[in-house]
């Protein structure tokens, strides 16, 4: 009798190791299943990004209004002689 229930205690805790211990474990299953969701989400915003980055610079690239007024802003360009740039100074 007693050697069924050392048998049945050692099996047990050999079923107990393969499902919890070792390298894919149940726990690890799940950190791994975890982070690959995370994983595929920061994809789908790098992609996302990657996109608009593109239409972006597809635009930049063809619309001469963005052009424009891209140059207007940031780079204080004028439009010919008829023109002229006022710049005030801040005291």
């Amino acid at each position: 009798m007693l050697k069924r229930l050392v048998i049945a205690a050692i099996l047990i805790a050999a079923i107990v190791f393969a499902v919890q211990g070792g390298e894919y474990g149940t726990s690890d299953l799940l950190h791994q299943s975890a982070r690959r969701k995370a994983l595929v989400a920061r994809i789908d915003s790098l992609q996302r990004a990657v996109d608009s980055l593109t239409r972006k610079k597809s635009a930049l690239q063809t619309d001469v209004a963005l052009q424009e007024r891209i140059a207007r802003e940031e780079f204080g360009m004028v439009r010919g002689s008829k023109e002229m740039l006022y710049r005030f100074a801040e005291k």
